[in-house]
This record gives C-alpha cells, sequence and structure tokens, in this order.
C-alpha cells in the first residue's frame, strides 16, 4: 500500500481516504476487511525472549479481525526471532543488523507496515483480547484526531496506574512530563477517576495508536533523540500539524516497564534531561524558547543539587552532561523550529508541577487545579 499523504488538516479539507473509511463503516458493516481497517502492530525488541514469550500471546489473541503483527529485533542473540518463527509464523519478523534503539528500530519496522494506522507497542506490554477496537473506533469516526492511547496499568499490580503513560500525559510549563495517574513516582489506584476521555498532550510511546499517513508524514520518530522523550515530540508535532491527541479508557494494556533501562540509571537520567530540552527547542516558539529556558535551567540546576544531596553523582552529572550534548545538537534542529510568526503550541497546564508536587503538596493529578490547564482535563464525549 503506498503512503497516504494528508493535505490539510483538520481546519482545511479533510483526508478523502478517512470519509471513504467512514462510509464504508456505516453502510458495510457485513464486510470486516472494509469495516475494519488494517492495523499494524510494531513490537520492537532486544534480548528479551521471556518478555516477549509473557506478553506476545496476549497481541495475538487480540479480537480485532484486521491486524498485522510485526517484530522488530534489534539483533537479539538469545533466540528471540527463532521463538516468534516456530511459534507465530503469521508474524513479520524484521531483523535489524544491530541494535537501533527505540527511535530508528520503530522507524525501521514501520517502512514495513501496511496498516492505516500504527500501533508501537513495547515488548513488555499484554494487552486485553478487544484492546484495539475502541482505538480504531476512535480515530475512524473522528478525522480530526491525530493519536490515541490506551489506560497503561502496571503489570504487576493492575490496580495501579503505570509510570510511562497512566491515563494520558501532559507537560507543565517548563516542560516536565507527568500523567493522570502519576506525579512524579507517584502511582495512583485506579478505580475509574480517569476513565473519562479527553484531550492529552502527549500519548505514551509504549501504546501509542497514529495514523500511518501522519506518522510518514512527520517523519517518525526523531532518530538523534534515541530513546525516551520521543514520543513527547512525536506528539507536540503532530499537534503542530493542527491535530490532537486523546486518550480511550475502554482500551486497557498492562506495562512491565523499566524493560530498556531501570530507574535511577545515569544513562537514563542523561537520555531524559538532554531529549526534554531538545523538545522544547524543537518545538517552541523561538520567543517561547527565551521567555522558559531560564526558568527551565534554575529548576533543572536545582535537580541538580537535590541528587548531590541523595548521594547520586553519577545521576547528576548526567544532567551536566545532557546540557552539554543539548547545546551541541541544537545546531541540528534549528531548520525544524516554529516560525516566530507562527502560532505557538503550548503546553497544555500552564504552572510548574514541580512547584505543585514538592512545595505545594498536590500528589494526584486530580489535585491539579483545572483552571491552570489551557485545555479542558474534563470528557470530552
Amino acid at each position: 500500500m503506498a503512503p497516504q499523504s494528508i493535505t490539510a488538516g483538520p481546519s482545511g479539507s479533510v483526508d478523502p481516504i478517512l470519509i471513504d473509511m467512514q462510509i464504508d463503516t456505516e453502510l458495510d458493516t457485513d464486510h470486516p476487511a472494509i469495516s475494519s481497517p488494517l492495523v499494524s502492530v510494531v513490537i520492537l525488541t532486544y534480548n528479551a525472549i521471556e518478555t516477549v514469550q509473557q506478553c506476545l500471546p496476549s497481541v495475538v489473541a487480540s479480537t480485532y479481525p484486521n491486524i498485522q503483527i510485526l517484530l522488530a529485533d534489534n539483533a537479539s542473540d538469545d533466540g528471540t526471532c527463532d521463538w516468534v518463527a516456530s511459534t507465530y509464523p503469521n508474524i513479520e519478523i524484521i531483523r535489524h543488523s544491530t541494535n537501533l534503539l527505540f527511535c530508528a528500530g520503530n522507524n525501521r519496522a514501520v517502512d514495513h507496515a501496511t496498516g492505516d494506522y500504527i500501533v508501537l507497542l513495547n515488548n513488555d506490554v499484554e494487552v486485553e483480547p478487544g484492546w484495539l477496537e475502541p482505538l480504531v473506533a476512535r480515530l475512524l469516526n473522528q478525522p480530526e484526531i491525530g493519536a490515541v492511547q490506551p489506560k497503561l496499568l502496571q503489570f504487576q499490580d493492575r490496580t495501579l496506574f503505570e509510570y510511562a503513560g497512566g491515563a494520558g500525559g501532559h507537560l507543565d510549563r517548563f516542560g516536565y512530563p507527568f500523567t493522570r495517574g502519576r506525579l512524579f513516582f507517584e502511582m495512583e489506584k485506579d478505580t475509574g477517576q480517569y476513565d473519562d476521555d479527553v484531550e492529552l498532550f502527549w500519548a505514551s510511546g509504549a501504546a501509542l495508536c497514529i495514523r500511518r499517513s501522519l506518522y510518514l508524514k512527520l517523519g517518525g520518530l526523531d532518530e538523534r533523540f534515541e530513546m525516551h522523550m520521543e514520543e513527547i515530540d512525536l506528539c507536540w508535532r503532530l499537534q503542530r500539524l493542527g491535530y490532537s491527541i486523546q486518550s480511550v479508557s475502554a482500551s486497557r494494556v498492562f506495562h512491565i516497564g523499566g524493560a530498556s533501562l531501570p530507574q535511577g540509571s545515569p544513562r537514563k537520567t542523561y537520555l531524559n534531561y538532554r531529549n526534554n530540552i531538545l523538545t522544547l527547542y524543537k518545538n517552541l516558539t523561538p520567543q517561547d524558547w527565551l521567555k522558559i529556558f531560564p526558568a527551565r535551567v534554575l529548576l533543572d540546576g536545582i535537580g541538580f543539587l537535590r541528587l548531590l544531596l541523595l548521594f547520586k553523582p553519577r545521576e547528576a552529572f548526567a544532567v551536566l552532561r545532557a546540557y552539554g550534548s543539548a547545546h551541541v545538537m541544537k545546531a541540528s534542529m534549528k531548520s525544524e523550529r516554529p516560525l516566530r510568526t507562527e502560532k505557538s503550541i503550548l503546553p497544555h497546564y500552564s504552572r510548574s508541577i514541580v512547584l505543585d508536587y514538592f512545595v505545594r503538596g498536590h500528589r494526584r493529578f486530580s489535585d491539579l487545579p483545572e483552571s491552570a490547564f489551557r485545555k479542558s482535563t474534563k470528557s470530552i464525549n
């Protein structure tokens, strides 16, 4: 299938392909191949055969009738590909010759995808049988939405939200990420408090469903990021095209988490800080960058001192290295920044989540004032 381009966002003309899909859904429900557009689920893995053996069967058991599963292997030497080939011969295996890490590994795999929609799914995510249907229905019925995410819960304790995505992501005014259900390391119990579907600022890369045409138009994940924060950058660029991101609570998945880099890893600290700074630089207008960056340096400086006081010198100096690398890398991204004359797409939360959490004592997403959000956190349905 040739890549489909979108020539105008939702404020202009709508992609006729999407209109055709909606008409087909309404008029020809007896033909699943038409009413259920093809979805390509891309699962990237590296030396994680036990995790794949644990989680992949749930994806294969999905009830969605029109699914293409692609396993992209980053040059594993643990027999993952052989096991998948013998156990699930219908799964397409993409064997990378080297470890391409998360961004490039997924992008190369998407080159082989033929679905109308792409799902980037971590190899350590278990899904429920009917997880795909609500995601596809939302995108099919609302062409102004570019990407959606399911509710992410912990694999080990399924009553708790998961760190990587919760019920959908936001950024504060200085670029710090948080989710519905998780502020910093405070994970909430899921009692249905975030079952209303809302507009998000970012969807978790652990389970991200996006229109393939838009993924290709945006050039996929930014491979300079390697891994971490890349989905926030992708979702920000998606909004700059005029599309929105939404949560779909009717879809639930369960994430083991920490499979790539564990919490407390200096490498993870380095990538998180570096890529977060680069995300701000790439997507803020120059004037907004100049307003926000000095305050961000101050806050990160406090974070650096906190890590030193906690006797975590390797993590602390990873913050300094991140700033040095980001400064060097900014030059390659200058041409991708929005123009001064463009409308600013700012993070939804207009306050500092750092101050709200550590000074004001807000421990739950629901503690945050609704008035501080530029987009409503109330149900859109």
